[in-house]
């Protein structure tokens, strides 16, 4: 059985406001909604793989198991599973979870929809042009069109299929053969969904030209150029160019003034990844640092992360409003989309993604704006900067502590030095040793359950920290404990 303090009953969840009805449900609620969790409870009580599957009951059987037997194994289940929604969760690009998405979310569980067609989604259908209109709208643009997608990675190989299309229409019916050598530009710091999508798209990863970064993890634009003159000698058409806005590690801006300017020039598409960085459009004090997404052709843009809005809400938008999407990935399915039905066919939206059945993620976005507001998302945008500040402050004031670099986005990154190393810079094996330290204090963390944060490699840079506060329950404290529990762990290193 858990620990108490996790089951313990809390303020009563979101989800209550659905599920309440049978004694069962009503249990299920009292040992899963602990809302929000204390920060005195564990992020995950961590097991080894081999150690989990002997606590676990895993196995199904022929006949079914007594209700009460089921509750204990969703509390096993809960028990067991990282909480992400934890104060002191730090360890990727998402964390908490607005009670108003948690609701939507319900909501559309309940419901069993899918967003295919009017017909089976008619709230659904309507709610979707609507968000995706008011996140265009931040962007820049008056018009477009979009569509909701399983991640920013599916997001953004929707943006390489509809960017060929676009410019080999013929490629759709006659695959590979109608195609010139395809390039593909990006920054060595991009996602490595790109990299996938060159595969799965069969234009191949030899393909893609890596351009260079500056210090901070910005594309170079000068290299972007020399790399498109490139590929133009070796006979490749130049027909995508992925710009990063927030990237995963050091949360990177690139100059999307510039990319675009040669995008234009050279006749290439212009995406733009934003998946992480685009919620900071909601705030007008940090929105200064997407100048220039509004010239893109393509955005990716991923509320699950900074918002909270849970996963997962991605939405891939378009600049172009004459329906390329649609043209891009029809394949006008006659049991689904029939042409003499009683309504608009417009409103059949289904028919502009790859997939058949597809998950309603506009609602719970759409809800939690309801609830907060435009202004409300921004104040949560500008929190996180603010405390991304706090912390970076208080590493400054620690011997302990280096910054791999200032941060501009809410990606903190930094090293530990423990007393061992202070000092000893000159040393042979000093970084061999430093790149030890990260992965040794993330161990200790996670057997203790205090916290988690993510560290990684990057470059010629040994293994480093990287923190990122979306949380809106995380407190100055929960910061001050981070730098605390981390000396705890480290110093004897």
């Amino acid at each position: 059985m858990a620990p108490p303090h996790v089951y313990k009953t809390a303020p009563i969840a979101p989800s209550a406001l659905i599920l309440k009805g049978s004694s069962w449900r009503r249990q299920f609620i009292a040992c899963s909604s602990a809302w929000p969790l204390s920060s005195r409870s564990m992020v995950c009580d961590w097991r080894e793989p081999q150690d989990l599957q002997k606590i676990l009951d895993l196995e199904l059987r022929s006949s079914g198991e007594p209700q009460q037997r089921v509750l204990e194994h969703c509390r096993d289940v809960i028990h067991y599973s990282v909480k992400t929604c934890h104060p002191r969760f730090f360890n990727q690009l998402f964390s908490g979870l607005d009670p108003h998405a948690l609701v939507g979310r319900m909501i559309t569980e309940t419901l069993n929809t899918s967003q295919y067609t009017y017909e089976i989604a008619p709230v659904f259908v309507l709610m979707e042009e609507v968000v995706l209109k008011k996140l265009r709208e931040l962007i820049g643009w008056g018009s477009g069109d979009g569509i909701f997608c399983p991640g920013g990675s599916l997001s953004n190989i929707y943006a390489m299929n509809v960017a060929r299309y676009q410019r080999f229409p013929d490629s759709k019916r006659m695959g590979i053969w109608a195609l010139p050598r395809l390039a593909v530009f990006t920054s060595q710091e991009c996602h490595y969904s790109v990299q996938k999508g060159a595969a799965f798209l069969g234009i191949g990863t030899d393909n893609i030209y890596l351009v260079g970064v500056d210090e901070r993890g910005k594309m170079i634009p000068a290299d972007l150029e020399k790399q498109i003159n490139k590929a133009k000698s070796e006979g490749a058409c130049p027909f995508f160019v992925n710009a990063t806005c927030g990237t995963t590690v050091l949360g990177a801006f690139d100059p999307l003034v510039d990319v675009a300017d040669l995008c234009e020039r050279h006749g290439a598409w212009f995406h733009v990844d934003a998946a992480w960085g685009g919620s900071a459009l909601l705030s007008r004090r940090h929105r200064h640092l997407l100048r220039g997404i509004e010239r893109a052709d393509s955005v990716a843009w991923n509320p699950h992360k900074m918002l909270m809005t849970g996963l997962q809400c991605s939405a891939f938008l378009l600049r172009d409003s004459s329906g390329l999407l649609q043209q891009c990935h029809c394949a006008n399915a006659t049991y689904l989309f029939q042409t003499d039905k009683f309504y608009d066919m417009a409103y059949d939206t289904g028919d502009k993604t790859i997939q058949c059945g597809r998950k309603v993620d506009c609602l719970k976005l759409w809800l939690m704006w309801k609830a907060n507001g435009t202004e409300g998302l921004e104040k949560r945008v500008d929190r996180a900067f603010e405390f991304t500040r706090y912390l970076t402050e208080e590493i400054k004031k620690r011997e302990s502590f280096q910054l791999v670099i200032e941060p501009e986005f809410i990606n903190l990154c930094f090293w530990f030095v423990p007393p061992s190393l202070r000092g000893k810079q000159s040393c042979a094996d000093y970084w061999e040793r430093l790149g030890k330290v990260a992965p040794a204090i993330k161990e200790r963390m996670m057997k203790k359950g205090s916290m988690m944060v993510g560290y990684q490699p990057l470059g010629s840079k040994v293994n480093f920290f990287r923190q990122v506060v979306t949380n809106p329950v995380v407190t100055k404290q929960d910061l001050d404990f981070f730098l605390d529990e981390i000396e705890r762990l480290g110093t004897d290193l």
